[in-house]
């Protein structure tokens, strides 16, 4: 083959890989995992200073927990990232307001996280620990006062899981501490993605802990609440931190993303599926499956906050070439 003959093939071939990968050019949004328009309307309000859609949207959400945990949730990481004028307004227009207490809770924790750093144990000094901890033990009152201004709803007790992991609870108060969520919401994703966190080896359990704790949370739930996801968090979470070349093919981890996909299939509405989705998509990628890695991809492309992509520190880049991997390997293979 001549030199501009080469020349060319290597040109094209780059070309489609820029394609397939960056294309389309448009921001992703780190800041969320999928679409939700009422969501991403209320954080823009609240980055202006307006906080009435903010709690036009925890009221409209009901007794839907996840909902009102994620939605929650951002509020709270808008006001600790981006500025909490919103919230403080909110406050003072109406101080005992259940949403407005538990928002400003909730934020307490994503506080305490921003001031730890998102490092690893060994690369996070004892200056951000202490800081973690002070903002911790300051949340531990602040959650424990929205749960009983919202009684029913589990978010304040999901966030307080956090807070337990953060702070070390031993396991005899972390089930004491679970016996409460379960009591106001038995199959509150949020909170046991939490739980799961608090179990696995590089916090406060062990891989044996998590496994038996997720195992648990699947064999009661119902199809449609995403439960199955839990051991592939905890096959991940383990996996990841050692060398998992090969692994995500073996039995084991194909039969458990089987069944997360059944699950999937039944959560049409669940507040937490986009996450599930792009978990799915990262692991049937490493399992060689790219038309149904492609299918999830679809529903939530263009967004990029959920595991594994915000473990990474490229994270966007990292979706864009597992991304990428689907599109190449669907019309290599036709798999």
């Amino acid at each position: 083959m001549s030199v501009p003959i080469f020349l060319t093939v290597v040109a094209v071939v780059a070309v489609c890989f820029l394609l397939t990968t960056l294309m389309p050019l448009r921001l992703l949004n780190g800041r969320m995992a999928g679409p939700d328009p009422q969501l991403q309307r209320a954080l823009k309000a609240v980055r202006s200073g307006a906080w009435q859609p903010a709690a036009e949207l925890l009221a409209a959400a009901g007794t839907d927990w996840d909902r009102r945990t994620r939605c929650a949730g951002s509020l709270a990481y808008s006001a600790v990232h981006d500025g909490d004028a919103w919230l403080k307004a909110w406050q003072a227009a109406d101080p005992d307001h259940p949403d407005a207490v538990m928002v400003a809770a909730c934020a307490r924790v994503k506080q305490a996280w921003k001031l730890r750093g998102a490092q690893r144990a060994v690369a996070t000094s004892q200056e951000q620990f202490d800081a973690f901890h002070r903002e911790l033990h300051s949340a531990r009152g602040a959650l424990a006062h929205a749960a009983k201004a919202c009684p029913d709803d589990p978010t304040p007790l999901a966030d307080t899981v956090w807070v337990a992991l953060g702070l070390g609870y031993p396991k005899d108060a972390m089930a004491d501490l679970w016996a409460e969520v379960q009591a106001r919401s038995p199959h509150h994703f949020a909170a046991h993605h939490a739980a799961v966190q608090y179990y696995c080896r590089k916090w406060r359990g062990s891989r044996a802990e998590a496994e038996e704790f997720a195992a648990r949370a699947v064999q009661q739930a119902p199809r449609g609440h995403l439960m199955t996801l839990l051991p592939l968090l905890v096959w991940f979470e383990h996996e990841e931190e050692g060398d998992s070349a090969g692994r995500y093919g073996m039995p084991d981890a194909i039969a458990m993303v089987d069944a997360a996909l059944e699950d999937v299939a039944a959560a049409e509405g669940h507040a937490y599926l986009p996450e599930a989705r792009h978990l799915l998509a990262y692991f049937l990628v490493k399992q060689g499956r790219h038309r149904a890695a492609l299918a999830q991809f679809r529903e939530v492309d263009g967004y990029t906050n959920a595991i594994p992509w915000r473990y990474r520190p490229w994270g966007k880049l990292s979706y864009r070439l597992h991304r990428s991997r689907a599109v190449w390997g669907a019309l290599l293979t036709r798999r």
